[in-house]
């Protein structure tokens, strides 16, 4: 079908649909979810709802960090308006400073005071051009106004806790051992705990989480797994805890590269499963989606798919490319039960998301900045649903990057300030926080369509539930960017006495906010009929929808 036939009978097709139970109770439903209430899977982990900042075009300088001197409503030079959204999805964790970032950190360049602090070549800089690398801006080269007081600030004031990728590539263990002490250190006790108070921070951060380098097989050392476990061992061992519960989380594969894993385990666990895991909390997995321009050059970026401009075969081939996180993490959760006796490491899916070709950011500046559309909220909460799925396994995860990026929540510049559609998925699972997951069974009619020219399916309901009290969420994703789903809900082991909805769904696939229009994709209330036996409810086309069951 043709992209202008299409958009108009999927335009047709949402406008009939009016958030109203009259039509699904008309109809027979297609689709069932059933709730397996004595099934539990885990209690889902705050910190998968985590986040991610990075050095990277205007991730830090315009998107968190404006200068206490700005004419822009700041708490310590950080975006007032960034911290009250932050807070209001509960955001549990940030990761920083990188990214590929990280592994040419010194994280000495942003202590002391601002004025003396070194200007440093950033990681990015060749990946803009001659006349922006002839500019004297933050996003190319780095001022270190940021540094790690500022980051933590921005977390406490954010209501998170501080994750720390440490720099494996290009610093010694001595130096991680130092920057343990500055952020850990008691009060007075020593030097660096010295220069942390003349920072701003009399009381330690008290900082959990530490990356152990970041892509270690790639820009943070090229290293063969075995090498990079020799490396990890020297970095970890006797780091000074100052009464703090250090989690190490351990630099992993990219996607779904098992060799890396076995590789690394094998090497610290010489060769046996072991009751000894070497202070490894938690293995990175890191895993972006994008489908190559059908017709386009292999080139890096220019191979990837446009943000903005996308067919239906667009959106369906990126569900299935977003849709294998689930099976990366059976795979590596696989390889590590061969090594891991007591099962005390987790996946840490610590960078994930759509990733498009440039040309939709907002400002030059912002490197690989992209919009963020309808189908970027789908495959969020797709991959939100995959994790509360497999609570007993996911540990952290981060979303890439949290503004002005890949997958953003938020977009800025200058004074003007917008939110995503990622951020409206964001602010309706936060309510899986800290629940219980359980198993939940799925069954709709598959999405079928045409791939030039061979036929191609895709599953046409997924999602996930979790219990708190007598609370009981349930977040589900229709693909299908043409159909609704007429859904009868059965809850096994439980009545519920009332339940509300809310949807993010737009008639155009293509919807999106900007800084001009910041509202133009907004979460909207739904109509949920409950029944003595099932609950009936219609998911719109190419939605993400919460409903919220109180149970007797």
């Amino acid at each position: 079908m043709e992209r202008r036939s299409f958009l108009k009978a999927a335009a047709f097709t949402a406008a009939a649909w009016t958030f109203s139970r009259h039509e699904a109770l008309a109809q027979q439903a297609d689709s069932h979810i059933e709730i397996l209430m004595d099934e539990p899977v885990g209690t889902i982990a705050p910190e998968i709802y985590g986040h991610f900042t990075e050095h990277l075009g205007s991730v830090i300088y315009d998107g968190i960090y404006v200068g206490e001197n700005s004419k822009i409503a700041n708490q310590e030079g950080l975006r007032s308006a960034l911290i009250e959204k932050m807070r209001a999805i509960k955001a549990p964790v940030v990761r920083w400073p990188g990214g590929c970032f990280a592994d040419s950190y010194d994280w000495r360049d942003g202590i002391g005071p601002r004025d003396k602090r070194p200007r440093r070549t950033n990681f990015w800089t060749d990946n803009f051009t001659a006349a922006q690398q002839k500019q004297n801006i933050p996003q190319v080269y780095e001022p270190n106004q940021f540094g790690t007081s500022d980051f933590v600030r921005f977390c406490k004031l954010s209501g998170a806790e501080p994750y720390i990728a440490a720099n494996v590539r290009s610093l010694t263990p001595l130096d991680f051992d130092h920057w343990v002490e500055y952020c850990n250190s008691p009060r007075g006790t020593t030097t660096l705990a010295e220069m942390r108070e003349a920072d701003g921070s009399a009381d330690p951060f008290n900082v959990h989480y530490w990356g152990v380098g970041n892509e270690s097989w790639g820009c943070g050392g090229n290293f063969d797994p075995e090498d990079y476990a020799i490396e990890y061992k020297r970095y970890t061992t006797w780091v000074p805890s100052y009464g703090v519960n250090l989690h190490f989380v351990a630099s992993g594969p990219n996607s779904d590269e098992q060799a890396w894993t076995r590789g690394f385990f094998n090497k610290l666990c010489h060769g046996q499963p072991s009751h000894d895991m070497h202070g490894v909390w938690g293995l990175s997995i890191h895993h972006y989606a994008w489908n190559l321009s059908r017709g386009k050059t292999q080139d890096w970026d220019a191979g990837k798919g446009d943000a903005l401009n996308f067919e239906p075969i667009d959106w369906y081939e990126l569900c299935k490319e977003t849709d294998r996180i689930g099976g990366i993490i059976l795979d590596h959760w696989t390889a590590l039960g061969e090594f891991d006796l007591d099962r005390k490491v987790k996946l840490v899916v610590d960078e994930y998301g759509p990733w498009y070709r440039p040309g939709t950011e907002n400002a030059p500046e912002q490197l690989l900045g992209q919009m963020i559309t309808v189908r970027d909220a789908v495959m969020t909460g797709m991959t939100l649903d995959t994790f509360n799925r497999n609570a007993d396994k996911v540990g952290m995860a981060a979303c890439a990057q949290l503004v002005n990026c890949l997958n953003s929540l938020f977009l800025t510049h200058e004074d003007k300030f917008a939110t995503t559609p990622v951020f409206n998925v964001f602010e309706m699972y936060a309510a899986h926080q800290g629940g219980k997951a359980l198993r939940t069974e799925f069954s709709a009619p598959e999405v079928s369509y045409d791939r030039d020219g061979q036929p191609a399916n895709f599953w046409g309901l997924n999602g996930s539930a979790s219990l708190k009290g007598n609370t009981l969420t349930l977040t589900a994703v229709n693909p299908d960017v043409g159909r609704p789903r007429e859904v009868e809900i059965v809850i096994r082991g439980a009545s519920a006495v009332s339940a509300h909805a809310w949807v993010v769904a737009e008639s155009d696939i293509h919807a999106h906010n900007t800084l001009d229009q910041p509202d133009r994709v907004k979460t909207h209330g739904a109509d949920v009929s409950v029944r003595p036996d099932s609950i009936g409810f219609t998911f719109p086309p190419a939605s993400v929808a919460k409903i919220e069951i109180q149970l007797s």
